[in-house]
């Protein structure tokens, strides 16, 4: 179902409250490991999702098929149990400049699977909201500073980080057309469940404890529940509504401004400095974004 104006906002409200989630949770990674971070952030959302589920879902239980109930459940461990940790491993590693430059992989790659599976279309100004937020995404997660440094570890990273965006890309046409048709909040629990199931499994192997070792007493809990709801909640269920309400493609290129809402807020909030370049690639990629949303794209 597309219902013109809803999918593009929510992809947009996504980006922008991931922005305000990452900027909550900025310092989490010094005192957790990914692992673990996944696990808590991913299971506290749960806690709060089920019953919102329950209370605004219109009947108690999606009426899904066992596969698509495993579809929706191997999305979850796919895209968020195993690429969110392969991720933060990654961010770990390199840092948010270099993983915002492999995040730009992010929307081709739906773009090419939609293509492929989803039998989807772009028209001519899709195409050019495409490479307009994508030049702009480019110069913002680009900072000069950070290049001057080189991580120990910078083809392990590069390879996390690359693999964590594919199986995003792959996770989310997984359940593109079973999220047209079934509510919003339900399949969203759903495929959290998976996650947390698959993320508990992973922590419980014996090889894997060392990993989700951390010390609770230099964990900022209140500032860990915040970004969780904000940053992995609120904006999980506008991401999946996005790509609900329109088309993979359309959803996936607006997801890439959130990089640049980011640049934004750091900026308003917390007074980081706007460089030229910064500013230029801000424009570019709201340019994109009318573009984007003036014309829509072959359902």
């Amino acid at each position: 179902m597309m219902t013109a104006g809803i999918g593009e906002a929510l992809a947009l409200g996504s980006a922008a409250t991931w922005a305000v989630g990452m900027i909550l949770a900025r310092q989490l990674g010094a005192t957790l490991p990914p692992l673990a971070l996944n696990l808590l952030k991913n299971g506290l959302v749960l806690l709060v999702l089920v019953p919102l589920a329950m209370l605004f879902s219109a009947g108690p239980w999606p009426q899904l098929s066992a596969s698509e109930l495993a579809w929706v459940l191997l999305s979850g461990v796919i895209g968020i149990a195993v690429a969110d940790t392969l991720y933060f491993r990654a961010l770990n590693e390199l840092g948010a400049g270099r993983m915002g430059i492999i995040g730009n992989l992010y929307s081709p790659l739906v773009l090419v699977l939609g293509f492929l599976f989803l039998d989807e279309r772009l028209g001519l100004q899709q195409w050019l909201g495409f490479g307009l937020v994508g030049m702009g995404v480019l110069l913002v997660s680009k900072p000069r500073r950070e290049w001057k440094t080189q991580p120990a570890h910078t083809l392990r990273g590069v390879l996390f980080g690359m693999l964590a965006i594919a199986l995003m890309a792959v996770a989310i046409v997984m359940v593109k057309r079973i999220l047209e048709t079934q509510p919003l909040l339900w399949i969203t629990a759903l495929r959290l469940g998976g996650a947390v199931g698959g993320l508990a499994l992973l922590a419980a192997l014996p090889a894997m404890r060392h990993r989700v070792a951390f010390d609770r007493h230099r964990v900022p809990w209140g500032r860990l529940v915040v970004a969780a709801l904000v940053g992995q909640g609120l904006s999980m269920v506008l991401w999946l509504g996005g790509y609900k309400y329109t088309s993979a493609s359309v959803a996936a290129i607006l997801n890439e401004s959130a990089s640049v809402f980011l640049v934004v807020l750091a900026a308003l909030w917390l007074r980081e400095p706007l460089g030229r370049r910064a500013f230029f690639g801000v424009l570019l990629t709201f340019s994109g974004i009318a573009c984007m949303l003036l014309g829509r794209a072959t359902p």
